[in-house]
C-alpha cells in the first residue's frame, strides 16, 4: 500500500513538473566542440528523464545477470523447503490419524530435504512415528534428545511425561511434569501434576505459590484464581486447626473473604474463632454463610459452638439461626434435632414433618423415626418412617468424581482436581430391592414385596449404614418378638449429623 501511494505521488510530481515547464517555454543551448545544440526546455527535460530511466533499466539487468546464480540457488532451495514442509504437514496429519508407517515415511522424506537442526518439527514427527509403531525405547531417546535442546525442552518433557503415563510409570511422569512446571508454570498439564504432588504431601504453601505464579502468567481468569486460592486456603486452615490456631484462622479468614459462598471456609473460620473464645464473631460468620445458603454443616457448627452448652441453650441458638430461611428444609431439620435433644418432642415432630413435606428425604424420615422412638410411640409408626426412609429421596453429600466423602476436601482424591467436591445428591445411589408396605398400627408387621433383580441399581459407596433388608427385616415367626436392629438403625444414622 505504501509503495502504491509513493508511485502515485511520484507520477503526480512528474506530471506537475512537465506541466509547469510547458507553461513556461524556453530554450536550452549547449555548445560542445564548436558545435551548437539548441532545444526547447521541455524536450531537454523529457530527454533527461528518458536517460535516467534507461540507466536504471540497464543497472537492473546487469545486477540480475550478476546475481542470477544466487537467485537460481535460492529458488531451488525454496522449492526444496516447500517440499519438506509439505512432507512434514502430511506426516503430522498421518500421525494424528494413527498412521505410523506413513508418518515414518514422511519423516525420512522431510529429513532428506531439510536438516532436523533447522526444523525441530522433524524431530517431533519422528518421535510421534516411533510412539505409533510402539518403538518405546526409540521414542524415549528422541524425547530425551529434545529435552536437552533449549528450543524443544518443554516439548521433550511433555513427550516423556506422556510416555511414562502410558507405560504406567507414575513416578517418572511426576518427575518430568515437575521439571516442566519449574521451567514454565503456565503449562496447565505440568502445573496440575505439581499441585497434586504438593497437596498430597500437605504442602499448601507450595500449592498456593504455584497458583500465584499462574496468576502472574495470566493462565486463568481472575475469578478462577480467587476460587482456587480460597479452596487451598481452606484446606490449609483445616489442616492447621488443631496445630496452629493463629495460622488456621488467618488462612480461613482470607478464604472466606475470597469465596463467601464456600461453606467449608466459613465453618473452618467459625471453628477457629470458637476455639479462640470469640463466640460473637464466629457466630456472625456462620449467620452470614447461612443467609447465603443453608447447609447442615453450618447449622451443626452454630448449634454446637460452645462445648458444654445444655440442650436448651443449643435450642436457643438453633431458633436464632433458623429464623433466617425459616421455610427451608435444612432449617426445619436443624431446629427439629435441637428440639429432640431438648425433649420438646411435639414441636420437634412438627418441624420434622414440615421438612418432610418440603422434601421427602432420608434425613427427615429417620429423624421422625427417632422422634417416635423417643416419645415412646408405637413400633408400627417407627417402622413406617423407616420404611419411608428406604424409599425416600437420597440426601446430598460431598461428591467428587463419583466418590462420596463424609467430609469436604480441597481436591479430588481420584483425579487430584482442585475444588472438585460438590454438595449434591450422589449419582448411582442404591435403589432398594424390596418394596415395603407398612401399616402404622401398633406392632404391625411389615409386608415385603420382592421386585425383579434387573431393577436393582448398582450401589455407590456412601456412608456406613444398614441395607434395605436390614432396616425392614423379614417378619419373625413370633409377632411379639421385636428385632433388635430395627430400633438401632435410626440412631446410627442420626449420629452422622
Amino acid at each position: 500500500m505504501i509503495r502504491i501511494l509513493f508511485f502515485v505521488i511520484l507520477v503526480f510530481a512528474l506530471a506537475a513538473g512537465f506541466a509547469w515547464l510547458a507553461d513556461r517555454p524556453g530554450d536550452l543551448v549547449i555548445t560542445w566542440q564548436n558545435m551548437r545544440y539548441e532545444v526547447t526546455l521541455l524536450v531537454a527535460a523529457t530527454a533527461l528523464a528518458a536517460l535516467v530511466a534507461v540507466i536504471m533499466l540497464a543497472w537492473w539487468l546487469v545486477k540480475n545477470i550478476v546475481r542470477s546464480p544466487i537467485l537460481i540457488q535460492r529458488h531451488f532451495r525454496a522449492r526444496k523447503r516447500d517440499r519438506a514442509y509439505q512432507s512434514i504437514s502430511t506426516g503430522m496429519i498421518a500421525a494424528g490419524a494413527g498412521d505410523g508407517e506413513l508418518a515414518r515415511r514422511m519423516t525420512k522424506q522431510a529429513a532428506k530435504l531439510l536438516s532436523a537442526d533447522q526444523e525441530p518439527l522433524i524431530k517431533l514427527l519422528d518421535a510421534q512415528a516411533a510412539v505409533l509403531e510402539r518403538r518405546n525405547d526409540d521414542a524415549r531417546a528422541m524425547f530425551e534428545e529434545m529435552s536437552n535442546d533449549p528450543e524443544t525442552r518443554l516439548l521433550g518433557l511433555r513427550g516423556l511425561y506422556l510416555e511414562a503415563e502410558r507405560l504406567g510409570e507414575r513416578e517418572a511422569a511426576r518427575h518430568y511434569a515437575l521439571r516442566a512446571a519449574e521451567l514454565a508454570p503456565q503449562l496447565q498439564w505440568a502445573a496440575n501434576v505439581a499441585l497434586e504432588d504438593k497437596l498430597s504431601g500437605g504442602d499448601f504453601d507450595g500449592a498456593l505459590a504455584l497458583i500465584d505464579n499462574q496468576k502472574h502468567m495470566g493462565v486463568s481468569g481472575k475469578d478462577a484464581d480467587k476460587r482456587r486460592r480460597a479452596v487451598l486456603l481452606t484446606g490449609k486452615a483445616m489442616a492447621l486447626l488443631d496445630r496452629d490456631l493463629a495460622a488456621s484462622k488467618a488462612a480461613a479468614m482470607e478464604a472466606n473473604r475470597l469465596a463467601p459462598d464456600l461453606v467449608p471456609a466459613a465453618v473452618t473460620l467459625a471453628r477457629a474463632l470458637f476455639k479462640n473464645g470469640d463466640l460473637r464473631r464466629g457466630s456472625g460468620v456462620l449467620e452470614a454463610a447461612w443467609k447465603v445458603a443453608p447447609h447442615p454443616e453450618i447449622s451443626s457448627a452454630y448449634v454446637h459452638a460452645r462445648i458444654g452448652d445444655s440442650a436448651p441453650d443449643r435450642l436457643k441458638r438453633a431458633r436464632k439461626l433458623t429464623s433466617t430461611h425459616s421455610s427451608h428444609a435444612d432449617s426445619h431439620l436443624a431446629l427439629a434435632r435441637a428440639l429432640l435433644d431438648a425433649r420438646e418432642l411435639a414441636e420437634a415432630r412438627k418441624e420434622a414433618e414440615a421438612a418432610f413435606d418440603i422434601r421427602h428425604s432420608e434425613a427427615a424420615c429417620l429423624l421422625l423415626a427417632d422422634i417416635e422412638q423417643a416419645s415412646g410411640g408405637s413400633q408400627g409408626k417407627v417402622r413406617a418412617w423407616l420404611a419411608k426412609a428406604v424409599r425416600a429421596e437420597p440426601d446430598p453429600a460431598w461428591t467428587a468424581d463419583g466418590m462420596v466423602s463424609a467430609n469436604w476436601a480441597p481436591y479430588s482424591p481420584v483425579t487430584g482436581r482442585i475444588d472438585a467436591f460438590e454438595w449434591k445428591v450422589p449419582v448411582g445411589r442404591l435403589q432398594p430391592a424390596i418394596e415395603v408396605v407398612i401399616d402404622e398400627a401398633e406392632d404391625a408387621a411389615p409386608a415385603i414385596v420382592l421386585v425383579p433383580e434387573a431393577t436393582i441399581a448398582e450401589p455407590a459407596p456412601l456412608r456406613d449404614r444398614t441395607s434395605a433388608t436390614d432396616i425392614v427385616p423379614t417378619p419373625p415367626d413370633d409377632p411379639g418378638v421385636e428385632p433388635e436392629h430395627v430400633n438401632a438403625a435410626p440412631r446410627r444414622w442420626f449420629r452422622l449429623f
